[in-house]
């Protein structure tokens, strides 16, 4: 997912080509809920007691939420023809925060 966020500027399409709007927005959503899903269900898996994949979910979500402002501070600073954008933090955080809502209903629900 860090690849993908610290691509250069010049290697990603041009945004006027596609026609979606706010595709970015939904793009990180995405990835972010992705990301947190993913890993919430990897430690499911592992048979852990309700109470510490609270405690798991909970961390992954900070990770996640964490990783997405680093990067956007990372395309501000060090990678060519890339801005920081504050919206771009609020749907990581949406997304990650949609993922781990989600993990918590319906995985911690099962493992009661």
């Amino acid at each position: 997912m860090e690849t993908l966020f610290c691509l250069p500027g010049s290697s990603l399409p041009d945004p006027a080509s596609i026609d979606v709007p706010n595709l970015d927005k939904l793009v990180h959503v995405f990835l972010f809920a992705t990301f947190v899903s993913l890993w919430c269900y990897y430690f499911y898996r592992k048979e852990k007691s309700p109470k510490t994949l609270k405690i798991i979910f909970f961390g992954i979500y900070l990770l996640a939420a964490f990783n997405g402002v680093l990067i956007e501070y990372l395309q501000r600073d060090f990678i060519p023809n890339r801005s920081f954008d504050t919206v771009d933090i609020i749907a990581d955080m949406t997304g990650a925060s949609l993922a781990y809502g989600v993990c918590n209903i319906k995985l911690l629900k099962t493992s009661v």
